[in-house]
């Protein structure tokens, strides 16, 4: 099993699609972080910063979607990982990419930010609550989101209609609108991270890695093996105790056409010498019976 795991990630390490993943996941924490925390210093009313937040998740999921599957979530790809929908090094890389962007996003807001703003960069504080609150407001709009995100991209279900990263951001905004004034709504923990650390706020900062990490987790893990379409005990079993083999190239099948075209040759070949055959056969025999004819004549005339 530890040799199988071994060979999903050196061979998901190797993948071209990791290196434009990562980029991706990387970007998508920027813009999220950038977009969604400057609402925090020109517009700070919940309204203005769940649509924010929404329709800029909704936009990276949209864009990225295809490359990363468009996580920008260290809550969404944990998820992810314990549920072998990523192997452990695309996980781990992802995690990195996305703290990465986060940072980058935030030291960019502070770089473009007037003087007369606010210096927090919206970095997620607790307001009349206390951490373990926060930690279960954290954990359940988390919860939300990640859930929903993982119900959008259920491929065996046949009842889905609609846009996917429209329904993710429309999950964001509802959260924010819940939980905008007890935390903020960390909800992602390289949002989270990337002000505190350029503006040095770090009070309760364990609440917003702790409880999105948490929510996202139960999330994932309870939709993937009792809520999704077809979950199974057996397959929850399967999928947690034995590695995923590697998917093999399938090798390129023989084009219709060129069969028909063998085929014909083959035929025509086939055709054409046996006639040639039995013709040498018909035209040897007459002369023969001819030349026995003549001769039996003289001996016959001899007599």
């Amino acid at each position: 099993m530890l040799r199988e795991i071994m060979k999903e990630n050196v061979e998901d390490l190797l993948s071209p699609n990791l290196w434009l993943a990562l980029p991706s996941e990387m970007l998508g924490a920027l813009l999220i972080t950038l977009l969604g925390c400057s609402t925090w210093l020109t517009s700070p009313a919940p309204v203005p910063v769940a649509l924010a937040f929404g329709l800029t998740v909704a936009t990276v999921v949209w864009v990225f979607g295809h490359l990363s599957g468009g996580h920008a979530n260290p809550a969404v790809t944990t998820a992810a990982l314990f549920t072998r929908r990523v192997s452990i090094i695309r996980g781990v890389l992802y995690i990195v990419a996305q703290i990465v962007g986060g940072i980058l996003g935030a030291g960019i807001l502070y770089g473009l930010a007037p003087a007369s703003y606010p210096d927090d960069l919206g970095s997620n504080k607790l307001d009349g609550v206390t951490s373990a609150q926060g930690f279960g407001v954290e954990l359940i709009v988390t919860f939300l989101l990640v859930i929903t995100f993982f119900a959008s991209q259920d491929d065996k279900r046949t009842d889905l209609r609609g846009s996917a990263p429209l329904t993710i951001g429309v999950a964001v905004i509802a959260c924010h609108l819940f939980a905008f004034k007890q935390t903020r709504c960390g909800m992602n923990p390289a949002r989270s991270f990337g002000p505190a650390l350029i503006t040095s706020s770090w009070d309760d900062h364990w609440v917003f890695w702790v409880g999105p990490l948490t929510g996202g987790l139960l999330a994932g893990l309870l939709y993937e093996y009792i809520f999704a379409a077809g979950a199974t005990f057996a397959g929850a079993k399967k999928c947690l105790l034995r590695a995923k083999k590697p998917r093999k190239q399938a090798e390129p099948e023989k084009a219709p056409l060129e069969e028909v075209k063998t085929d014909g040759i083959e035929i025509d070949e086939s055709k054409l010498t046996e006639p040639d055959a039995k013709e040498e056969v018909v035209e040897a025999d007459p002369e023969k019976e001819k030349v026995v004819e003549e001769v039996n004549d003289k001996e016959a005339a001899k007599e």
